[in-house]
């Protein structure tokens, strides 16, 4: 199997895990561990080959989840549904069902290989589910390589049947996981601005909906206009602007409780809001007596304190995943550009990373750590791309009329950001691309939609 062309080539049989288990909200899914019919020692390792850029996404193939009776095979479809649409949305793998050969014996028995290998399947899952007594379901995985007929994960969950696309997620992403080396990101959240109306007169709402576009849900009225909500790294919070009081300010919704509360009645306007790696703080950006600096916040005493001095306009902070530096764009050297700063501020500790042509802004620092993205605009166009943290290997992943306000998912391979179309009729759209420029797609949504967060994985 080939992997993806983003870290350099390495031998598979060094990452793999035997067996996965999973652990869930207590009320939706609980894990229970499921050893794989072979340890990690003794499987084959992979070769990855990437020759002159190109590459060809693995082949794989569902074989079959196989309900134990009429109502279960409901829940094994949608189940296979989810599984075979998130790894192909991801660009990553090419699902062969129409060409796959029929799985006989179901779960348990060992699959044809030969026949698989010659449908041009090179990954092989196969899955069932059951009722148990207590009115939860248990899904079950295999996965196979098919070039050497050995088992490489094996794991299941116990599921309430409400929460069956969760399990689809799970499974998508300890499949891919298997196959690629790195985290998964389908089991997560996507929290946006909805828009409807007219562009001189759109109604902004906050909405909440899974990375696929299932399970869409406003959680504002469209009363007060809102933008740039972000996603605490810990717990089911987001940050966001809200014109309410008719100024800026930052607010905190709890979406478990629906609790909304204004961060705090800071003077001056307060924006770009981001937390911190470990949540319990806030860094922004707050304008008063015609100056803007960046300051961060405690949230469990409120305080604040001022980590820029100066007469420039510093502004959209983001962290590095490990909280010691802040990324952040400021004009302070005569044009817009991005600039690096210890986390404890201090104008002496600013670097300047960005050095090409245009303008630069929205800085956000990768969940790796090894790039951070940004916006630019120049040659008359706003283009979203990502550079190292030291302002190396710049490269742009969008360039059109309005591209910008990149967010990263979870696993630091994705990007999220939107488009909006010129003219009196044009309006927004929310798009995904891979960190290399591959697999550009635009994301499902009702109506028009802006400023995209991530969400962590869901606990």
């Amino acid at each position: 199997m080939r992997r993806p062309p983003h870290r350099p080539a390495f031998r598979a049989g060094c990452t793999r895990r035997a067996a996965m288990a999973f652990g869930l909200s207590a009320a939706a899914l609980t894990a229970t561990p499921w050893a794989a019919s072979r340890a990690l020692a003794q499987q084959s390792p992979l070769e990855i080959t990437i020759a002159g850029g190109e590459f060809r996404p693995i082949p794989f193939a569902v074989g079959g989840i196989f309900g134990a009776d009429a109502d279960t095979q409901i829940v094994a479809d949608e189940v296979r549904d989810i599984v075979e649409s998130d790894l192909t949305n991801s660009g990553l793998f090419a699902n062969r069902r129409a060409a796959s050969p029929q799985q006989l014996g179901g779960f348990d028995a060992r699959p044809n290989f030969e026949a698989w290998r010659g449908a041009g399947v090179e990954a092989l899952a196969l899955g069932d589910v059951r009722g148990e007594t207590d009115g939860r379901l248990r899904v079950r995985f295999r996965l196979y390589d098919t070039a050497s007929g050995d088992q490489v994960e094996g794991f299941q969950f116990l599921i309430d049947p409400a929460a069956r696309r969760r399990a689809g997620h799970k499974v998508a992403d300890a499949i891919y996981t298997a196959l690629t080396g790195e985290s998964g990101y389908f089991d997560s959240r996507i929290v946006f601005v909805d828009e409807t109306g007219g562009k001189g007169d759109r109604v902004k709402r906050l909405a909440l909906m899974d990375q696929d576009g299932a399970n869409l849900r406003t959680l504002t009225s469209g009363k007060d206009l809102v933008l740039t909500p972000r996603f605490s790294p810990v717990e089911q919070t987001i940050l966001y602007i809200s014109y309410a009081s008719g100024e800026p300010q930052v607010y905190l919704y709890n979406l478990d409780t629906g609790q909304r509360e204004v961060l705090g009645r800071f003077p001056g306007m307060t924006f770009a809001p981001r937390f911190s790696p470990d949540g319990r703080q806030v860094v922004m950006s707050l304008a008063q007596d015609g100056n803007t600096d960046i300051y961060l916040v405690d949230l469990a005493t409120r305080q604040m304190r001022r980590l820029t001095r100066g007469p420039a306009i510093d502004t959209a902070p983001s962290f590095s995943p490990d909280g010691a530096q802040i990324a952040f764009e400021s004009d302070r050297g005569g044009g817009q550009q991005i600039y690096v700063m210890s986390a404890s501020g201090g104008e002496a500790t600013a670097q300047r990373i960005s050095y090409g042509s245009g303008r630069y802004s929205t800085p956000v620092w990768s969940p790796r750590g090894d790039l951070i993205a940004f916006t630019r605009i120049a040659s008359g166009q706003f283009q979203v791309g990502v550079m190292g943290v030291d302002g190396s290997g710049e490269r742009l992943l969008d360039a059109t009329f309005h591209s910008e306000g990149p967010a990263w998912a979870p696993n630091g391979r994705v990007l999220t950001f939107f488009r909006e179309t010129p003219g009196q009729s044009g309006s927004p759209s929310i798009w995904s691309v891979d960190v290399t420029g591959l697999n550009l797609r635009r994301l499902p949504t009702p109506n028009a939609a802006s400023d995209p967060a991530w969400s962590p994985l869901l606990p």
